[in-house]
């Protein structure tokens, strides 16, 4: 059976933090490959701020030095809310000589409860929860906790940063930086 760390979100845009966690749990979990799966509409977050293509851009941008990082685009295809209960199905269909990792920061472990189909979606992928600054890893869910090398990064304080005209070096890949200033993203949000 292969093994796969599947990491979602809107990545908008992407930083450090999500390639460290990528990195972090494939290492201790002796993960093939992680696969960065970008949203197209979360359920519980606003609409991204950037077109579905630069964020799709960006992700491959960051992933581009890491043979084991992958991008898959299903939600970003199949449009609307991506619920994972209806990824991960679709993905274990597709897949079925791969088991999952779903991997999760402690603020989603905490939301667990309030997850779409949370009781039939943890019987379907293996959850993994990474330590974020301010919260904890408890929920009453089974979950496989990883300690991480704790880094306090989010896409809200690239935006904010951006937006301000305050440097994000060594916040996020330089070829992200690179592309974002290109396209004049985050500008005056």
């Amino acid at each position: 059976m292969k093994r796969v760390g599947i990491l979602g979100g809107t990545f908008d845009p992407p930083h450090l933090g999500h390639l460290i966690i990528a990195e972090e749990v494939r290492n201790e979990l002796l993960l093939d490959e992680v696969w960065f799966i970008p949203s197209y509409e979360p359920p519980h977050k606003q609409k991204a701020s950037t077109s579905s293509s630069d964020r799709i851009t960006m992700v491959q941008l960051a992933i581009a030095n890491n043979a084991a990082f992958k991008m898959n685009t299903i939600e970003i295809e199949r449009l609307g809310k991506s619920y994972t209960f209806d990824t991960m199905n679709i993905l274990n269909d597709t897949y079925p000589d791969t088991t999952f990792y779903f991997i999760i920061g402690a603020d989603m472990v905490e939301y667990l409860p309030h997850w779409n189909r949370i009781n039939e979606l943890i019987k379907i992928v293996n959850f993994v929860g990474v330590k974020r600054p301010g919260f904890h890893l408890k929920t009453e869910y089974s979950i496989q906790k990883i300690d991480i090398p704790m880094i306090d990064i989010s896409s809200t304080l690239i935006r904010d940063r951006l937006s301000a005209n305050k440097s994000v070096k060594y916040l996020i890949p330089q070829r992200v930086e690179t592309y974002i200033k290109g396209k004049r993203l985050y500008e005056n949000k």
